[in-house]
Parts: C-alpha cells; sequence; structure tokens
C-alpha cells in the first residue's frame, strides 16, 4: 500500500511522513513539524516548473552574450563573456580553471534544463519507463545545481581582490546578473518540480 492510499503524506519542506486525519488544524493541513501547507500531489507544479524553465533559457541567452566583467586598466577596458573568458585561460595555459568554467557555465546550466524539460514532458505524456531512472535524474540536478554558481563566484572574487592601486579595477557586467537569474530559476524550478509524479505514472500502469 501506498502512503496516499493510507492517506498519508509526505512533507515537501521537511520530508516527516504526516497522515492528514492526524492534523489537528482546521482547513487545509499542515505539518505539525514545520507547519508547511500538505498536498498529495502538487499538480500546479507542472505549470511553475515550466514557467521557470522557459524563463531561464531566456536568461540563459544574455547571459552567454552579453560580458561577464569589464577589465579597467590604464591600457583601457577590456570585456569578457563566458566564453571568452574560458578562452582566455586555455590560451594562458590555465586549462582547469578554464575547465571548470565550461562546466560550471556552459555544461551544468545546459544539462539542468534539458533533464527538467525531460522530466515535465515524460510527466505529461504519462510514461512510465524507468522511474527510478528519472528519480536520479531529478536528484542529479539538485546535486549539479549549486556548482553553476562558480562563475558568479569567480567574478565576485575577482572584483573584491584584483584593484591595484588604482591601476586595474574589474567590475561586474550584464551577462553575470542574466547568468545569476538562470541559476536562480533553475534551483527554484528543480524545488519546485513534485517528483512523486513520476511514480503517480509507473503506479497506474501497475493498477492498469
Amino acid at each position: 500500500m501506498r502512503a496516499i492510499e493510507a492517506d498519508m503524506v509526505s512533507c515537501h519542506a521537511c520530508h516527516a511522513t504526516v497522515r492528514i486525519g492526524e492534523d489537528p488544524g482546521k482547513g487545509e493541513p499542515h505539518c505539525p513539524r514545520c507547519g508547511e501547507a500538505l498536498a498529495f500531489r502538487d499538480y500546479t507544479s507542472m505549470q511553475t516548473v515550466w514557467a521557470l524553465v522557459i524563463a531561464s533559457i531566456v536568461f540563459y541567452i544574455p547571459a552567454n552574450l552579453l560580458p561577464m566583467m569589464h577589465v579597467h586598466t590604464f591600457a583601457g577596458t577590456q570585456s569578457d563573456t563566458i566564453l571568452s573568458g574560458v578562452l582566455y585561460f586555455m590560451e594562458t595555459g590555465s586549462y582547469l580553471i578554464a575547465a571548470v568554467i565550461f562546466i560550471a557555465s556552459i555544461v551544468v546550466p545546459i544539462t539542468k534544463i534539458l533533464i527538467l524539460i525531460y522530466l515535465l514532458v515524460s510527466v505529461q505524456k504519462g510514461t512510465i519507463d524507468n522511474p527510478k531512472k528519472k528519480q536520479k535524474l531529478y536528484l542529479f540536478t539538485e546535486l549539479i545545481g549549486k556548482w553553476s554558481m562558480v562563475d558568479v563566484y569567480v567574478v565576485a572574487i575577482m572584483i573584491a581582490l584584483v584593484h591595484f592601486g588604482g591601476l586595474t579595477q574589474i567590475e561586474a557586467a550584464s551577462g553575470a546578473t542574466f547568468f545569476l537569474l538562470v541559476v536562480v530559476t533553475t534551483m527554484i524550478a528543480a524545488m519546485k518540480f513534485d517528483v512523486r509524479l513520476i511514480w503517480d505514472n509507473a503506479q497506474k500502469e501497475r493498477d492498469g
């Protein structure tokens, strides 16, 4: 028997398992441990996640086209995008830094967006194949999501440290703002996705 068939629900916030009938409150049931509203399934999460994923795709375009930072020196001003920054570190022999920035700023966001789209489409189409694989993919998006912030951290650290007597100054550019929006929207999208919907499709196939 599944928890939903026993009137039990897992709190999306603290993951406590609560029997709805035991909730002492009136009206909408709430978790007795953290106070979060309880629901067997959050079907509205699909629309929310779709909106966030689409927004992250829109933000990701200027994040790559616009410069991440401006470097002001006595010789002039140089602006670097994510890709030009990767190429710069490769040209200077800093292959490890180039690889980290490339993976964190290009591979990770694209991978996370594609996985979320795959999960959304599979749930909406009612596909029932490999629910465990889909569960692992969802957990993978949560695991890699925080690494998208590496590029933002690099810019922030360089702004704080690289300022030599007024000769060199680094400031964040508009590309960094859009990239931060990509990171935030994809992280929230992963949090809002109700992974229980994946298992509901598999259960319908077994019951049918």
